[in-house]
C-alpha cells in the first residue's frame, strides 16, 4: 500500500477549490537552490519559480514570483507595487508572517494574502511550478488555473542573473 502524500496548506486550498495541479517531489535529494530543484525535476528553469516575500518602508508586504534562474529586481518591483523601494523580508519574519519557512515557501494558502506579482515571463509557458508549501514539494500549476486560487498581476520584474 503506497503511503498517502502528506498535504499542505498550498494543496489544501487547491484541493478546496476544486483546482488541477500537479505535486512534484524532490524529498530524498540534495536539491537545495532552485536550479538545483529544476534539474532534479528535469524541468526548464525558466519554468521553475522562486516564491519570495518583502517588505516596504511603509509596512507593505508582497510577493513575487521569479524563474530560479533570474533574480528578483527590486527597483522593477518597487515600482510595480506603487512603492518607491522594497526590501528582501527578513528570514525570521517568514514563518510567523507566512505560515512557512525558507525554502518551502507557496504564494498559496499563507496566513494572510499579500499582493501577489508573478514575473511575466510565466506568460510564455503552458504550466509553472513553485514550492508546494514544504522543503521537497513543488505545485505545477497552469496560469490559468492558479487565477482561480490567487489573486496575481504579471510584470517585467526578474533580471539575469550576473
Amino acid at each position: 500500500m503506497r503511503k498517502k502524500e502528506e498535504k499542505t496548506n498550498a494543496m489544501r486550498v487547491l484541493d478546496q477549490k476544486g483546482i488541477f495541479y500537479k505535486i512534484h517531489s524532490y524529498v530524498n535529494t540534495n536539491a537545495i537552490s532552485g536550479i538545483d530543484v529544476a534539474n532534479v525535476l528535469q524541468e526548464n528553469p525558466n519554468v521553475v519559480f522562486k516564491t519570495l516575500v518583502t517588505e516596504s518602508k511603509t509596512g507593505n508586504y508582497y510577493v513575487f514570483l521569479v524563474p530560479v534562474n533570474k533574480e528578483l529586481d527590486l527597483k522593477k518591483a518597487a515600482k510595480t507595487v506603487g512603492e518607491k523601494s522594497i526590501s528582501m523580508l527578513k528570514q525570521s519574519k517568514l514563518l510567523p508572517l507566512t505560515g512557512y519557512i525558507h525554502g518551502g515557501c507557496s504564494p498559496i494558502g499563507m496566513k494572510k494574502l499579500f499582493k501577489t506579482v508573478i514575473d511575466i515571463s510565466a506568460n510564455d509557458y503552458d504550466k509553472i511550478i513553485f514550492s508546494g508549501g514544504k522543503i521537497g514539494y513543488q505545485i505545477e500549476i497552469s496560469l490559468m488555473d492558479l487565477k482561480k486560487a490567487i489573486s496575481f498581476e504579471l510584470s517585467d520584474i526578474s533580471v539575469d542573473k550576473n
